[in-house]
């Protein structure tokens, strides 16, 4: 087994290596590492803030135990809580109307990208076609010259 390895070595050694192909390879190995692990390194996270808002509701959601133990005896005036009902609603109504904002720009902001990234690819490939033309018009004219 070792000898079989030191021979693919031995013949890996002898062959002649491009730095495109070097590149090229390990480049698209992490790429597809990578885009192997989004997916699960996305749900962790969806998990987590899951987890996270609930523990927060939950937190939010005991208030009725101290309400009934503390501020039922204070005797809070019906108008100032009344008051604070509607600064609350209005805060809530802002505060859901910038997540909907925000989602819509993400939402924007990553379509925008994903246009530039293809119009770079496009580019990419146009430039690619030329080199390759001019490439080959120069090798023919130093062959012309031979």
């Amino acid at each position: 087994m070792e000898k079989e390895d030191d021979n693919s070595k031995y013949e890996q050694q002898k062959e002649k290596l491009s730095i495109c192909d070097i590149m090229k390879e390990d480049t698209s190995a992490m790429i597809k590492k990578v885009e192997s692990k989004m997916p699960s390194m996305f749900q962790s996270y969806s998990d987590m803030y899951t987890k996270y808002f609930h523990t927060l509701d939950d937190v939010f959601g005991t208030c009725y135990i101290a309400e009934k133990e503390f501020f039922d005896k204070l005797n809070l005036d019906q108008g100032m809580l009344r008051q604070i009902k509607q600064n609350s609603e209005s805060m809530r109504k802002t505060y859901v109307e910038n997540i909907d904002m925000t989602a819509k720009f993400f939402d924007e902001y990553v379509k925008m990208r994903m246009n530039a990234i293809e119009s770079f690819d496009n580019y990419a490939h146009v430039m690619m076609e030329l080199y390759a033309k001019m490439l080959s018009k120069f090798n023919k004219s130093t062959k012309s010259l031979d």
